[in-house]
């Protein structure tokens, strides 16, 4: 970098014989180049190999640049997991920009909070939710585009639209843009000048490099209102060649996800296999179970990414040995811990898969894996750091502690995220000084024990953990107990404020008994759990409110009981 006064600092592009750096979008890339014509996705009726999706994201990158989208731009994808999706996604990147992929669930109120909070430029989505972006368009300043994918005749007169997906011609192999051209300058009022490259299939130069933000992730924070976690290229590339590592992935994987591309679960799996030439089956849902599994068959797959409560859906189906798995490789778990009992029942139904039980979190993405081999000696073990990562646990001076003490989980390494965008206050609570000078790593907030092994060990969320009888209590421990007994599919614990007891015990109980009552779930936990733990109340539900990581949300449920108890 060269400074220049008065302006801003002109960026010296090196030349093309020297190292450049290694990007998120060089997943795809290199995927393209070394495997052109290995089919990449799979996503309801497309099958796009690494050479389509490359072409694609490139066309699209053009008519970004062409739209204004300058590097650090922030650019919102508002879509269900689609082809479009992902090639949206690479598309940004190309540019040097920043993807925000948010959860197509997402109410308007929401919405307008993101797209105002990181100021977004440009909005990718569809013409099935034209009511929430329309709520939103007049109330963000920033945003000058919507490019809408979907039928063009389906869009709602005074749709806030620039331009349609189909009308960037990037599913029309060597098409021009002048249709584009035509439309922005009769809708704007406004002559775009366009300078388009030899052929739109060439990929646009870039200058990012691997400390630039590649992705804002939007999380539930603690009040309620979204936080986003900035992860930088090296972030991300950093956690994707880890996990790829001790999941042992290989060109011949065929991951399946359901999860959604706003969780980063989902969002890995896309990430991970472009990485390491693999294909992905992408799916919208779990909803229907059968047809996922009847897909897992049909295209041979050899991963399957899954959160609890997936696994307790799929096994409460009662016919899963009619259907041939012998292509499944591995399967992996995280967003909360597995409890034993289904992992036992996993292990059974699937005795030929490799099992991993991990855990992690947004502002690093994946901490620690357990690997398959020690599921009979750590049942409850979320394994030990990730390759490329140390962690420890301190307690609340901050000092080590040793094996068995329960204390908040520290993580050092390079996918530690940047920090949370416009918070600075959020970020040096968790982002706090390390080792070096300037060094940074994240508190987690989660409390842990280890063994003298190194194995780490979930206890409780810090917020989560309660006294009842002057005793703390582990709403972990009590959830495992409940998700045990026979017909319990999921079960969440918290403490409601009790002038006695100081909090008394409410468990939520999700079951597939239609006859099981609050007695047999109370002789439960007589028989398995000390007496402080026993609850004092029991509801039964149909399900558990959950946040956009498929974690329980249990500040939802807080809220119901407060407002049922004002109401009672």
């Amino acid at each position: 970098m060269i400074s220049c006064r008065p302006g801003k600092p002109i960026p010296i592009i090196a030349p093309e014989s020297l190292m450049k750096p290694y990007l998120v979008q060089n997943f795809l890339e290199e995927s393209a180049r070394r495997l052109p014509n290995k089919v990449a996705l799979i996503c309801e009726k497309e099958r796009l190999t690494y050479l389509e999706i490359e072409e694609k994201a490139n066309r699209v990158a053009w008519v970004l640049r062409q739209l204004g989208i300058q590097r650090r731009d922030r650019v919102a994808i508002f879509l269900e997991n689609s082809a479009e999706s992902v090639i949206a996604m690479f598309a940004i990147l190309k540019v040097d920009a920043i993807f925000i992929i948010l959860s197509p669930s997402m109410k308007h109120q929401k919405l307008s909070y993101i797209l105002n909070d990181c100021q977004v430029k440009a909005l990718f989505t569809h013409t099935d939710r034209p009511e929430v972006v329309s709520a939103v368009s007049g109330s963000v300043p920033s945003l000058k585009f919507v490019i809408v994918a979907g039928d063009k005749d389906k869009i709602p007169k005074g749709f806030p639209t620039h331009l349609s997906w189909n009308e960037m011609n990037v599913l029309a192999p060597n098409s021009e843009l002048s249709t584009l051209r035509s439309r922005l300058t009769a809708e704007d009022g406004r002559t775009q000048n366009f300078t388009l490259p030899p052929t739109s299939n060439l990929q646009p130069p870039t200058l990012n490099i691997d400390l630039d933000l590649a992705t804002i992730i939007y999380t539930s924070g603690s009040t309620g209102k979204p936080k986003g976690v900035m992860l930088t290229h090296l972030n991300m590339v950093s956690a994707a060649t880890s996990i790829i590592s001790y999941l042992e992935n290989r060109e011949d994987d065929i991951i399946l996800n359901t999860l959604p591309l706003s969780f980063d679960y989902g969002l890995y799996q896309v990430l991970m296999a472009f990485k390491f030439g693999g294909t992905v089956v992408l799916e919208r849902t779990f909803s229907y179970p059968y047809q996922i599994i009847q897909k897992i068959v049909h295209e041979k797959v050899t991963g399957f990414p899954g959160v609890p409560t997936i696994y307790a859906i799929l096994l409460s189906l009662k016919d899963l040995n009619n259907f041939d798995f012998s292509n499944l490789r591995y399967l992996t778990n995280t967003a909360a811990a597995l409890p034993p009992v289904h992992i036992e029942k996993l292990r059974k139904i699937f005795p030929h898969v490799r099992i991993y039980s991990m855990y992690g979190l947004t502002e690093c993405k994946r901490v620690s894996y357990l690997p398959p081999e020690e599921l009979d000696r750590r049942p409850g073990s979320v394994g030990r750091g990730m390759p490329n990562e140390e962690v420890w646990i301190v307690d609340e001076n901050g000092n080590g502690v040793g094996p068995g003490i329960v204390g908040e989980l520290v993580v050092r390494g390079s996918n530690v995220m940047r920090g949370y965008w416009g918070l600075p206050e959020e970020t040096a609570r968790v982002l706090r000084p390390g080792e070096y000078p300037g060094e940074r790593v994240l508190y987690t907030g989660d409390l842990f024990k280890m063994d003298e092994e190194g194995f780490l060990y979930f206890v409780s969320r810090k917020d989560d953990m309660f006294k009842t009888k002057g005793k703390l209590v582990s709403p972990k421990e009590i959830e495992e107990c409940l998700c045990s007994l026979e017909g319990v599919s999921a079960a969440a614990v918290i403490g409601v404020p009790d002038e006695v007891l100081g909090n008394a015990i409410l468990a939520y109980v999700c079951s597939d008994r239609e006859d099981m009552i609050e007695k047999d779930v109370l002789k439960h936990c007589l028989c398995n759990l000390e007496d402080h733990l026993i609850p004092q109340m029991i509801q039964f539900v149909s399900s558990l409110p959950r946040t956009s990581n498929a974690k329980i949300d249990k500040l939802a449920l807080r809220h119901a009981n407060d407002e049922a108890a004002q109401k009672g």
